[in-house]
């Protein structure tokens, strides 16, 4: 029996070397891939580092990790969860290691490594890698599909797995092919969005201190229907704010619009882990203590100087005002803006892990095995389907997963679905 995989990415990648570990020398496989070489936007995930995996364990957390599809993407986590990943790519001879946000890397951080395992594999196999073929059309012809390249030529398969991606990193060739071939064959998609993204804000005073960071903020999004918040790392950047919980956030309003005209109200708490009236009692407590010192200067023990300096500009306060000389009033207002710096997000800048959001409606294909419910022998992996994670290696996570189900059953005798 012929399989072909359209899309050499982590799910494309994993269903293969699933086929040849499932059914050795069964099965003839084609993966198919545009690009010159596989794995381009794994490669460059994590800053280049390749962010593999979680070091979560536990699966029912890790499925509170992606907005879209939990639930769709029980099965597959079950089947191979992040240890049985971290597992795998060891004993195909890629040591990893789990830092202390439990982002799992290869210990050499070149994740060239990760698709390097794929490479080898595929050099010893009866997979066939057809790189620079771009699928242009897929038609199906009785049981068969046939897949038709730019140049005309065509190839016929008895099974085909779609794993082409979003349309996220356009220049990595994520040009949402994938969406046309799946409602060329039958299926819907979801609307789209982009997830995973940086924040471009309105307001002058983010810019002016790019590069700041803080290990732990809240962040909360303000929509006319719902107040969405997530806790985590964040980064002032030269055109707004980004980082992990921005990631996040950003994912949770993926379908939200908000542009110049309508920006989208954004609020920061420094101090998450502490009540207002703690914080201001300690700030109270660090004047009292030192009266001919400067506000600003009392602030920097809460606050680098930079932010420190802006908290005093955001609320009227000089900046040579001491400590003896300030109101109860204004240390309210330094306290009110600590724990919540008012700011507008007016577009989305890159990301991290720019993912999309939306994809091949989750209803017409079976959790338990990948296939089409719709279209017999036709199978879906990864980032294709509507299925999306925040930002910490919970994307290639469910690429793998939804990858390595595709990849078991695609060589299997077609089943009722």
């Amino acid at each position: 029996m012929n399989i072909a995989i359209i899309g050499g990415g982590a799910a494309g990648m994993m269903a293969a070397a699933t086929i040849q570990e499932q059914f050795p020398d069964m099965h003839e496989i084609f993966l198919v891939e545009k690009n010159p070489g596989l794995g381009r936007k794994v490669i460059i995930s994590g800053g280049g580092r390749c962010n593999v995996t979680t070091g979560l364990q536990q699966v029912r957390e890790l499925l509170t990790k992606y907005p879209r599809g939990s639930k769709f993407l029980n099965a597959a986590m079950h089947q191979f969860p992040p240890a049985h990943v971290y597992a795998w790519f060891e004993v195909h001879g890629v040591p990893l290691k789990i830092e202390k946000d439990l982002r799992v890397f290869p210990r050499s951080n070149d994740g060239k490594d990760i698709v390097g395992v794929f490479e080898r594999l595929f050099r010893t196999s009866k997979t066939t890698l057809l790189l620079h073929h771009h699928v242009q059309e897929i038609k199906k012809i009785n049981n068969q599909f046939a897949l038709v390249y730019k140049d005309g030529s065509t190839l016929t398969v008895d099974r085909l797995i779609l794993t082409t991606g979003g349309q996220a990193r356009r220049y990595t060739g994520s040009s949402g092919d994938g969406y046309t071939f799946a409602e060329s064959l039958g299926h819907t998609i979801t609307p789209l969005a982009p997830s995973l993204n940086a924040f471009l804000i309105k307001e002058a005073w983010p810019k002016t201190i790019s590069g700041v960071s803080f290990e732990r903020v809240t962040i909360s999004a303000y929509t006319p229907k719902k107040i969405y918040t997530f806790t985590g790392p964040l980064l002032f950047t030269h055109r707004g704010i980004s980082g992990p919980a921005v990631f996040a956030l950003s994912s949770l309003v993926a379908f939200e619009h908000y542009d110049q005209h309508t920006p989208l109200p954004v609020q920061i708490d420094f101090f998450p882990g502490e009540s207002f009236a703690a914080l201001e009692k300690r700030v109270c407590a660090a004047m009292a203590t030192s009266q001919k010192t400067f506000f600003k200067n009392t602030l920097r023990l809460f606050l680098p100087k930079s932010v420190a300096e802006i908290c005093c500009d955001q609320i009227h306060i000089p900046l040579e005002r001491k400590n003896i000389e300030t109101s109860k009033a204004h240390v309210h207002g330094a306290v009110t803006w600590m724990k919540g710096a008012r700011l507008h997000a007016i577009g989305r800048g890159s990301g991290d892990e720019f993912v999309t959001a939306g994809g091949v409606n989750l209803q017409e294909v079976n959790p338990s095995t990948m296939q089409s419910r719709i279209t017999p022998g036709l199978f879906f992996a990864g980032e294709l389907l509507d299925i999306d994670g925040f930002t910490g290696g919970f994307n290639l996570q469910a690429s793998w997963a939804t990858g390595r189900l595709a990849g078991m059953h695609a060589g299997k005798p077609i089943a009722r679905v």
